[in-house]
């Protein structure tokens, strides 16, 4: 088997496993997922906002919030996961769409420094 075609494989089982992330924090009453706090949640846990979290976290919107479509964010946790896969499946286009654009710029530059 191809490198690539290994690579496309273990890509998808993660895409499809991305909903795990929303069932184990909900099995455990854990709250959110590790990571994912707002200012707000940071300062419950430790009982402060950092000051950069504080003057950053207005900056970025995702483009998926809370991996969910619009309006579905109180669904039941199995319509959750089809938007927690179809979140993977735009981030890993996103991604894959801006490495392959990377990879032609440099390969273009490169050929236009060896002639």
């Amino acid at each position: 088997m191809k490198a690539m075609t290994k690579l496309w494989i273990g890509l998808a089982i993660l895409v499809i496993l991305s909903p795990v992330g929303l069932v184990l924090p909900e099995q455990f009453k854990a709250g959110a997922a590790w990571g994912e706090w707002s200012p707000e949640e940071v300062k419950e846990l430790v009982g402060y906002i950092p000051a950069g979290l504080n003057r950053l976290s207005n900056i970025w919107h995702a483009l998926l919030p809370d991996y969910s479509l619009p309006g579905q964010e109180s669904a039941p946790i199995h319509a959750l996961s089809v938007s927690y896969i179809l979140s993977a499946i735009v981030g890993v286009a996103i991604v894959v769409g801006l490495t392959l654009l990377l990879g032609k710029l440099l390969a273009k530059d490169e050929q236009s420094d060896s002639a």
